[in-house]
């Protein structure tokens, strides 16, 4: 199995990003799969091209997206994206679409093709705060995640994708009090634990455990 990891550049006014900071630090081979990973640009539209040239030239049978979310404290996993950019902020070349389709022919949302619970369960085993998230934001991130959902349902039928959001690490929080973070190592032993966790659903469907939320 190959499995392709993207991470983010930093944005936002940041310098570091902890998403492209824990992908490229890991390890080649994770239960028996080829990890061959990627930086994407901080940018509507231009990520999604680079990434569908990856796929062509790659062909992995796995797409998993990572990307930060500032202000979380668990390593998420997320459940859906949604047809919609919707930009608080510009993106790293001050594109800032507002209530936006990010495909006008692609379905209102498309969920994760991952085993997102037996991904968070397995994170959990490895000692690190995890939990399924129901909104990847209206960002970069959720656009990316339903560009990979939506070419993978257009063109690549037999591969699967999603996407994980990470937590700031603390050297990202010293001027923002009262902001969570995590290490980079608990990062990367997350994003190992949910890899193990793709490998060993792979064609299997997702563990049935309480996932959901009130809120």
């Amino acid at each position: 199995m190959k499995i392709l990891v993207t991470g983010f550049d930093p944005f936002g006014g940041e310098n570091i990003n902890p998403a492209y900071e824990a992908v490229w630090r890991l390890s080649s081979e994770i239960a028996g799969a080829e990890i061959i990973t990627m930086e994407l640009p901080t940018v509507f539209h231009n990520s999604a091209e680079a990434l569908k040239e990856k796929i062509k030239e790659a062909d992995p049978d796995v797409i998993l997206c990572v990307g930060q979310a500032g202000g979380r404290s668990s390593v998420t996993p997320e459940r859906v994206a949604i047809n919609i950019d919707d930009a608080r902020i510009p993106d790293n070349k001050s594109n800032q679409p507002i209530d936006e389709p990010i495909q006008s022919d692609g379905p209102a949302a498309y969920f994760s093709t991952l085993p997102v619970k037996a991904m968070v369960e397995k994170m959990r085993q490895a000692g690190v705060p995890a939990s399924v998230s129901n909104s990847a934001g209206t960002f970069v991130c959720n656009h990316i995640m339903y560009q990979v959902l939506f070419t993978l349902d257009r063109y690549f039928p037999d591969k699967t994708g999603g996407f994980v959001h990470v937590p700031f690490i603390p050297e990202q929080v010293v001027d923002k009090p009262n902001l969570p973070s995590m290490h980079l190592e608990d990062i990367i032993r997350a994003l190992t634990a949910g890899i193990e966790a793709i490998v060993m659903y792979q064609g299997k469907e997702d563990i049935k455990e309480i996932g959901g939320t009130i809120h």
